[in-house]
C-alpha cells in the first residue's frame, strides 16, 4: 500500500479489535485482527495501528482515522461512569429518578434502579421558568456557586445543569451554566437545553446527566488515544462514529459522548446496507452476532431506520436519534443451562472473552453456543474464529461441560445437547428478526438476510429456514465489517428545537429561519472536522399528532415546502402509514423540528473487496461435521481464495480468518462480483 492517503476504521469490540484499511491513492484495501484488551481498549487500538505495515509509514502514513467505540456503553452498563453532580429547579431532583412510572418487570413487584446522579450529589435552586417561556423566578447565581462549592467538596468530576421548561427559554439555565463553567476545574459541564432543547422532562435530564456522567470518561479515552497517536507520528483527522451511523469530531465527541453509546453496532448497519445496495438488496435485515449479543436491524429502499431514543439499560433513557438496534442475549459465548423447570435455556448470560466459552481453556466450566458449534464440527479446533489469534480450542473441555450441565440433566446424548443448543440459540435470534420485520409491519420473506460479526457465518441458513428468507448475502469480511462502516458512514449532525403548537398555528416563515440556524451551526461542525467531504445535503422532520395523543410521528418535510397544506399531507400519509388509518376531524399539532445536515464522504468501489481475477482457489479439504444425526466428511474451502462466480453447494465449510460460514444441505453460495457469498435454497 502506498501509506498517503490511507483511511482506516477501527472497531473495538469485547474480543477484537478489527481495522479496516483503505489506500485510496491506489485503491487496495486490507484487513487487522488484534485481540482486545478490555478496560483498556486503547492498547488494542495501539497494536492494531502498530501492525500496520512499516513500508506505509505506520501511523505517519494515515490521513484519517474513523473509530466505533464502546467505551461509552460498557461504562454505562457497568456502572463505571464519572461521579457526576446534578444542578436543578428546586422540587426536581427527583425527576431523574421518578422516570415514567415504569419498572424493571412488567408483573414484577421487585427490581431496582440506580440513577446515574445518587441522591445525594442532585442540588436545587431557586428559578422557576413557565411552560410558555415566561421566567417566573430568576435564578440564583449565589446558591449556583454555593452547589458546585459542595459538589467538588463531594468529589464530582462532571457537573449535569437542568432546569424546568428551559426548551421554551434557556435563559435561566445559560446564565446558571456560564457561572458553573467559570468555577468547574474542567471542562465536564453539561447543560440540558445545549444537549436536548426539547419536551419532556424526564428524557432530557436522562440524557443530559448520562452526557455528563460520560465526559470525563469518554473524553479522557479520546485524548489519550489521540495522544499515543500524535507520538507514534499520526497527523490526520480522528473521526468518532455516532449512534445515528454519521461520524463527528473528536472535539464534538468530547463534549457530546452521549450520541456514542450505539456507535459499534451503528457502523456495521451503515456498511450492510452499503453493500446490499450494491449487491442489488435495498431490502435486507442485518444480524451482528458477537462474543455477548445479537444485534438485528433493517433496511429498507436502501435506508437504515433511525430511532428517537433508546434505552442503555433499564431508565438510562438517550433521547437522540439512533439508528434502531434490537438487542438479545444470543452470542458466540452465551451460556446453555437447564433451568428449574427443567427447560434448556440459552442466554442472556455469557461467557464473554474472558474466560470465554468452555473450549478457550480459561476456566468457564459452562457450555456456550460456540462449545455446541465446535463439537459438532462446524469450526476447526486446529483453526478457531479470529485465524489463531485466541490459539487452538478444546473440543474435550467442551464435549465435558455440555454433558454435565445440558445432556445429562435432560437425558441426551452429548450430540443431541449440542444440537438443541443451537436449536434454541437459533429459535431467539430469529425471534429478533421478526420483531424487526413482522412486529413493524414487513414481511421479512421480501427481504435479504445479512450476517457478519465472527459468529454470524455459522447460523446463516438456519436464519433462512426459521424466517423464510430466500437471500442470505455474506459480505467478503463479516468480522470486520463494523470497521468497514467506519470508512464508509458520512459526517452527520442533528439539531432539534419543540415547537408544541398546533399546525394553524405555527408561524412558518419562523420556522423556515429555525432551518436556516440549524443549517449555519451544523455546517459550523462539519467544516470543523478537517476531512474531505464530496457533497452536503439535509434531512428535515418534525413530530407530529393528534390533539390529545402522548406519542408522536416522524413526518418527513422539505425544508422548501414548509407551509401549513404541505404539512398537513405529509402528516396523513406518515401516520396513514403507520397505523393504516387516520383520525379525521381532530386538530393535528408539531411538536418537535428535527433536522440533520450531512456531509457525504467519498465513497469507494465496493468491488475493491472481490477477489482478483486471476485467483486459484486450493483444493477443498475436508471437515468431519455432525449433519442430521450423522457424521460425514463435508468440503472445507478457504473462501476468500473462491473466484468470482464460484458455486459451491452444502454441506460445506467456508472458512476465513475473521469468521466460518456453515453452508447446511440444500443451500447453495455463490461469489459475486463485490465478493459477497449469495446464499440461496435449492
Amino acid at each position: 500500500m502506498s501509506g498517503q492517503q490511507r483511511v482506516v476504521g477501527v472497531d473495538v469490540g469485547g474480543t477484537f479489535t478489527d481495522l479496516f484499511v483503505l489506500d485510496e491513492a491506489d485503491q487496495s484495501v486490507a484487513v487487522v485482527k488484534v485481540p482486545s484488551t478490555r478496560g483498556e481498549e486503547a492498547v488494542g487500538f495501539m497494536n492494531g495501528i502498530a501492525r500496520l505495515d512499516d513500508a506505509a509509514g505506520g501511523a505517519a502514513g494515515i490521513a484519517t482515522i474513523i473509530h466505533g467505540t464502546t467505551v461509552g456503553t460498557n461504562a454505562l452498563l457497568e456502572r463505571k461512569a464519572a461521579r457526576t453532580g446534578l444542578i436543578t429547579t428546586r422540587g426536581f431532583a427527583d425527576v431523574l429518578e421518578m422516570r415514567r412510572r415504569d419498572r424493571p418487570h412488567t408483573w414484577g413487584l421487585r427490581g431496582e434502579y440506580l440513577p446515574p446522579v445518587s441522591r445525594d450529589l442532585r442540588k436545587e435552586v431557586d428559578e422557576r421558568v413557565l411552560a410558555d417561556g415566561s421566567i417566573h423566578t430568576a435564578v440564583d447565581l449565589g446558591q449556583v456557586e454555593a452547589c458546585v462549592r459542595e459538589l467538588l467538596a463531594q468529589g464530582c468530576e462532571a457537573v449535569c445543569v437542568f432546569f424546568i421548561n428551559t426548551y421554551a427559554n434557556p435563559a435561566n439555565e445559560a446564565a446558571a451554566v456560564a457561572r458553573v463553567r467559570e468555577l468547574w476545574p474542567n471542562d465536564c459541564v453539561t447543560s440540558s437545553a445545549e444537549v436536548l432543547p426539547e419536551i419532556r422532562e424526564f428524557e432530557r435530564v436522562s440524557t443530559a446527566s448520562l452526557n455528563a456522567a460520560l465526559q470525563p470518561v469518554v473524553g479522557g479515552y479520546l485524548r489519550r488515544l489521540e495522544g499515543d497517536l500524535r507520538e507514534r507520528g499520526f497527523g490526520g483527522q480522528l473521526m468518532i462514529v455516532q449512534s445515528n451511523g454519521g461520524v463527528m469530531s473528536r472535539q464534538t465527541a468530547c463534549e457530546l459522548p452521549v450520541r456514542t453509546t450505539l456507535s459499534g453496532p451503528a457502523a456495521g448497519v451503515i456498511a450492510c446496507a452499503a453493500i446490499a445496495r450494491a449487491a442489488g438488496h435495498p431490502d435486507v435485515m442485518t444480524g451482528d452476532m458477537g462474543g455477548t449479543s445479537f444485534d438485528v436491524s433493517l433496511v429498507v429502499d436502501g435506508r437504515v431506520a433511525l430511532a428517537e431514543q433508546t434505552s442503555i439499560a433499564f431508565g438510562m433513557v438517550v433521547r437522540s436519534p439512533m439508528i434502531q438496534i434490537e438487542t438479545i442475549g444470543a452470542g458466540g459465548g452465551s451460556i446453555a443451562k437447564v433451568d428449574a423447570g427443567g427447560m434448556l435455556q440459552v442466554g442472556p448470560e455469557s461467557a464473554g472473552s474472558r474466560p470465554g466459552p468452555a473450549c478457550y481453556g480459561h476456566g468457564n466450566p459452562y457450555p456456550t453456543v460456540t462449545d455446541a458449534n465446535l463439537l459438532l464440527g462446524r469450526i476447526d479446533a486446529a483453526r478457531p474464529l479470529g485465524g489463531g489469534l485466541l490459539g487452538t480450542l478444546d473440543a474435550e473441555l467442551a464435549r465435558a461441560a455440555i454433558r454435565a450441565h445440558v445432556a445429562e440433566p435432560l437425558g441426551l446424548d452429548v450430540l443431541e445437547a449440542a444440537e438443541a443448543i443451537l436449536t434454541v440459540a437459533n429459535a431467539k435470534m430469529a425471534g429478533a428478526l421478526r420483531l424487526v420485520s413482522i412486529e413493524k409491519g414487513h414481511d421479512p420473506r421480501r427481504f435479504a438476510y445479512m450476517p457478519f460479526g465472527g459468529g454470524g457465518g455459522l447460523h446463516v441458513c438456519a436464519m433462512m429456514r426459521e424466517t423464510g428468507v430466500e437471500t442470505g448475502i455474506v459480505p467478503r469480511y463479516p468480522g470486520v465489517t463494523s470497521a468497514l462502516g467506519c470508512v464508509m458512514a458520512d459526517l452527520r449532525h442533528d439539531a432539534v428545537r419543540t415547537i408544541n403548537r398546533g399546525l394553524h398555528e405555527v408561524d412558518f416563515e419562523t420556522l423556515r429561519a429555525l432551518v436556516g440556524e440549524f443549517r449555519e451551526r451544523c455546517d459550523v461542525h462539519l467544516a470543523s472536522a478537517g476531512v474531505a467531504i464530496a457533497s452536503v445535503r439535509e434531512e428535515l422532520f418534525l413530530d407530529m399528532l393528534y390533539q390529545g395523543q402522548t406519542h408522536t410521528v416522524m413526518v418527513p418535510v422539505q425544508a422548501d415546502h414548509l407551509h401549513a397544506g404541505a404539512v398537513a399531507a405529509a402528516f396523513e400519509a406518515a401516520y396513514r402509514a403507520e397505523f393504516g388509518r387516520l383520525l379525521p376531524g381532530i386538530a393535528v399539532r408539531i411538536m418537535n423540528l428535527r433536522y440533520a445536515r450531512i456531509g457525504v464522504r467519498p465513497k469507494f468501489d465496493l468491488r475493491l473487496l472481490a477477489p482478483p481475477a486471476d485467483a486459484r482457489p486450493r483444493p477443498a479439504d475436508t471437515q468431519r461435521v455432525h449433519v442430521n444425526g450423522a457424521w460425514m466428511d463435508v468440503p472445507r474451502h478457504a473462501r476468500l481464495e473462491l473466484p468470482v462466480g464460484t458455486r459451491v453447494e452444502g454441506p460445506a465449510i467456508l472458512e476465513q480468518p475473521d469468521t466460518t460460514v456453515w453452508l447446511e444441505p440444500g443451500f447453495s453460495a455463490t461469489t459475486d462480483d463485490h465478493g459477497n457469498l449469495i446464499l440461496k435454497p435449492v
